[in-house]
């Protein structure tokens, strides 16, 4: 078995939104799914990527994505790496792919001086639950995570709260 991780590339649009897509399946969240071909090759491969992929491949047939973007820590001081995803297509599972993409995203982490890297996992996900525990990552049972999105969003923001020029 040959198994690899490379970075994404833009011919990688279809194969990224293809994971996504089966990602938002398994996390019940299909609905929410929104991003397309176009939408992945401006955001991750456009004049200023807002976040960039890695792709696990198995005799070179792609089995596994991470998308991950960097973020800052004011209480280090320093920038850390944020894992948006990780996706191993079911197949794939258990053959050491998300191992191989979590080692990558660690080497990222050291490579560009981050501290830390971070991530979420959906609390019924015991599967992930359990490797992430294996590899020795700690929960954050103290935070919670909060969203504001849509027309929420939308009124917010006209809503006369502080604005920034």
């Amino acid at each position: 078995m040959t198994l690899t991780v490379r970075a994404a590339v833009p011919e990688d649009a279809a194969t990224i939104v293809r994971f996504i897509t089966e990602l938002a399946i398994y996390e019940r969240a299909e609905h929410e799914m929104k991003a397309d071909e176009s939408m992945i090759r401006d955001t991750l491969f456009g004049d200023q990527p807002h976040a960039h992929a890695l792709i696990a491949e198995h005799n070179d047939q792609p089995i596994g994505l991470a998308v991950y973007f960097f973020n800052y820590s004011t209480w280090l001081g320093h920038r850390g790496l944020y894992v948006e995803d990780v996706f191993v297509t079911a197949s794939a599972r258990g053959q050491g792919a998300g191992l191989a993409l979590m080692k990558a995203l660690a080497a990222i982490a050291i490579d560009n001086g981050c501290p830390r890297f971070d991530w979420q996992v959906l609390d019924w996900n015991q599967p992930a639950i359990d490797f992430y525990d294996a590899i020795g990552a700690e929960p954050r049972r103290e935070w919670l995570s909060y969203r504001l999105e849509g027309e929420a969003l939308r009124q917010f923001a006209q809503s006369g709260a502080a604005r920034h020029d």
